[in-house]
This record gives C-alpha cells, sequence and structure tokens, in this order.
C-alpha cells in the first residue's frame, strides 16, 4: 500500500485551511454588512430615549394650569421648535405634536440603512389615509373642508387641492393614479359609502406596510412584519368591540376589519355582545393581556387601544433584547414616543377644559404607570 506523501497531506491541508478562512471571511464580512449599519443609529435612538418625559415630568407639566403655561414648560425639550409661534389653540398644539411625530419617521428613515428606512417613510403615508378620509367626510357633510387637513404626510399638495375641489368628480381626477383612486371611484358610483371608504384606505395603507415587511429578510422580515401583523390586530380588536359594544352584526363589522392580521376574529364577529367578544378573545395571544384588564376595558372601551399598544411595545422591546442591532430598536423608539405625544395631547385638552392640576394626574394616571 503507498502512503500519502508529506506534499500531498500539506497540500490537502492547504486546501481545507484555504476553504475554512475564505468561509470565515465570508461570514464574518456578512455579520459586518449585516449589523453594522445600526451601530451609529441605534447608539443615536438610545440617546433620544433617554430624553423621554418621565412620569415625574409629566406631573409637572399637569401644574402648568394654563396652556401658556404648558407651552413654556416645554421649551427646554425637543418640541419647542414645533410649538413656537403656536397660540393657545387646543387644536394647534395637537398639530404642533403631530409635526413633532412626523419629523421622527422622517429622522428614522435619514439616519437607519436604506434596506429598512423605507418603512419609516411608508409609515408617513398614514397622515395620507387620514387627510382623505377626513377632507372627504368634510365634503360629504358640506363642511369647510379646509379646515380638516393636517399639512403632513407625502400627499399634502393633493390633499389641499382636494379640500378646494368644487365637484366630487374633480376629486378622482385629483386622485388618478394614486393607490386610493379605485375606491374614490367605488364611493363615487354608490357602492360604498363614505365610511367603507375609510376602511378601504386603511386596507391599502396596511397591505403597502405588510408587502414591505414581507419582502425584507431574516430578523428585518421577521420583526417588520410582526410589527404590522399586531398594529392590524389591534386597529381590528378595537373596531371589533366598538362595534359590539354599538349591537353591530357580524356581516357588517367584517367589512370594517383590515386583511393581514395574526388572530382570527371570524367566532367573535357573531356572539351577542361585548363581553361574550371579550370572552372569545381570550383563545388568541392577546387572551391574557386584555383579560388582567378586563373590567376596565368594559366600563371604559378606550382603554382597549392603550393596552394593546403597550403589549407591542413590550415585544418590540423583547426583539431588541434579542436583536440589539436591528430594526426593533427604532420601532421601539417610535412606539414610546407616539406614547408621550399622546399624553401630551390629552393633557393639553385637558388644561384647555380647565381641569384641575390633581384631576388631570388622575385621568392620565393609568398611562404613566
Amino acid at each position: 500500500m503507498r502512503t500519502m506523501g508529506a506534499e500531498t497531506v500539506t497540500a490537502i491541508l492547504d486546501t481545507t485551511l484555504g476553504v475554512v478562512f475564505t468561509w470565515l471571511g465570508w461570514k464574518t464580512a456578512k455579520i459586518i454588512r449585516k449589523y453594522t449599519p445600526y451601530s451609529y443609529p441605534n447608539a443615536r435612538i438610545n440617546a433620544m430615549e433617554a430624553k423621554l418625559l418621565t412620569g415625574q415630568r409629566f406631573n409637572e407639566l399637569a401644574e402648568s394650569r394654563t396652556l401658556q403655561n404648558f407651552i413654556v414648560n416645554l421649551e427646554d425639550t425637543d418640541y419647542k421648535v414645533h410649538l413656537s409661534g403656536v397660540t393657545e389653540d387646543p387644536l394647534e398644539i395637537e398639530r404642533a405634536f403631530e409635526r413633532a411625530l412626523a419629523s421622527t419617521y422622517l429622522l428614522m428613515e435619514e439616519i437607519l440603512p436604506k434596506r429598512v428606512s423605507g418603512f419609516f417613510r411608508l409609515l408617513l403615508e398614514e397622515w395620507d389615509v387620514r387627510n382623505i378620509a377626513s377632507v372627504v367626510k368634510a365634503k360629504v357633510r358640506g363642511e369647510p373642508a379646509i379646515d380638516y387637513v393636517v399639512e403632513i404626510g407625502t400627499m399634502v399638495p393633493k390633499v389641499k387641492a382636494i379640500a378646494e375641489a368644487k365637484t366630487m368628480e374633480e376629486i378622482l381626477v385629483i386622485l388618478e393614479g394614486t393607490p386610493y383612486e379605485e375606491h374614490y371611484q367605488r364611493l363615487l358610483l354608490g357602492e360604498i359609502d363614505v365610511d367603507q371608504f375609510e376602511t378601504e384606505l386603511y386596507k391599502v395603507y396596511y397591505s403597502r406596510l405588510l408587502e414591505y415587511a414581507t419582502s425584507r429578510k431574516e430578523e428585518e422580515r421577521l420583526i417588520l412584519e410582526e410589527f404590522v401583523r399586531t398594529k392590524i390586530d389591534i386597529r381590528n380588536i378595537v373596531t371589533l368591540l366598538r362595534a359590539k359594544r354599538a349591537g353591530l352584526p357580524g356581516e357588517v363589522i367584517k367589512r370594517h376589519l383590515i386583511p393581514g392580521g395574526s388572530v382570527k376574529l371570524d367566532t367573535a364577529l357573531n356572539v351577542d355582545d361585548l363581553g361574550m367578544a371579550l370572552a372569545e378573545l381570550d383563545s388568541t395571544k392577546y387572551g391574557k393581556v386584555l383579560r388582567d384588564e378586563r373590567e376596565k376595558i368594559e366600563k371604559d372601551l378606550t382603554l382597549v387601544e392603550p393596552v394593546l399598544q403597550n403589549h407591542l411595545l413590550r415585544r418590540m422591546e423583547e426583539l431588541t433584547r434579542f436583536y440589539p442591532l436591528s430594526v426593533a430598536t427604532p420601532l421601539s423608539y417610535i412606539l414610546k414616543k407616539e406614547r408621550e405625544i399622546k399624553k401630551l395631547r390629552a393633557m393639553a385638552k385637558l388644561i384647555a377644559d380647565g381641569f384641575e392640576p390633581e384631576k388631570i394626574k388622575e385621568i392620565i394616571g393609568e398611562e404613566l404607570a
């Protein structure tokens, strides 16, 4: 038997080592390409998160007593630029906070890797949907449509043109080429009413978000897809429970549900009342979070959305710990920023309505917990 020569063994070892080092180099380069682009933006987001308002700060803001003081008390925050020049008008203040939220989405688009930044541009399209729906509803009711325009989103010039349109048919021309043209045409033809029109716009919006999420790869797809499907679930559950409280039949409710959620609501659609609908939701992944707050929810349905939003936030925080250099970090921050702005908007309205500081703290107390 011939033995393998030393030169042959050396050649085999060299080849093997070459393959191993090539694989390690490829793997290392892949890891660097995958995670390094998140290093700077996520560090910046962590610094921004440290500047979010604390419960103690909200309690101090509750002592403002006037909207002028409320605005002044926010001058040491990032809201100062958005509140500059705003009068003591609750609507103006509300829109200033919305501009602050929109600017956060735009910042995420600017600093995040291109492979996910487009998602945050898509998030701005929710203002397009809200604007178009609000303006068209105002037109149908014969109200001044321009009063309903919020100058945020990707279609502000078109929205203004819709508000100023002389006829309902003119709006169809303005929406030509947009994802909303078909549904407005159905509204004009009387195939759907204005409420269903709004639902169809949201269906388009969420389908675009979901299409983007599912086009990503690996954990970016996992995180974005869970975020979008949970957002759809939240909207659908809120719609379902409000409709059950109003006594609407299942076939009517179903038309207003958004496709693409992660839970089936078919059995809950056909029960008799709100309590039974909540019982049916026990078997879904939201069962525990809703069950823990069930008594409060049955008394005050406005609590459903924040309860479910907090659940989504906790889930994004879990994913942030599991994937520290990922899109979970900006999504978690966005949810916290949205929650903060909702509190500020609520507080501004309560101050404008003349509520005493202690009552304001009590009303938003659960949000501060």
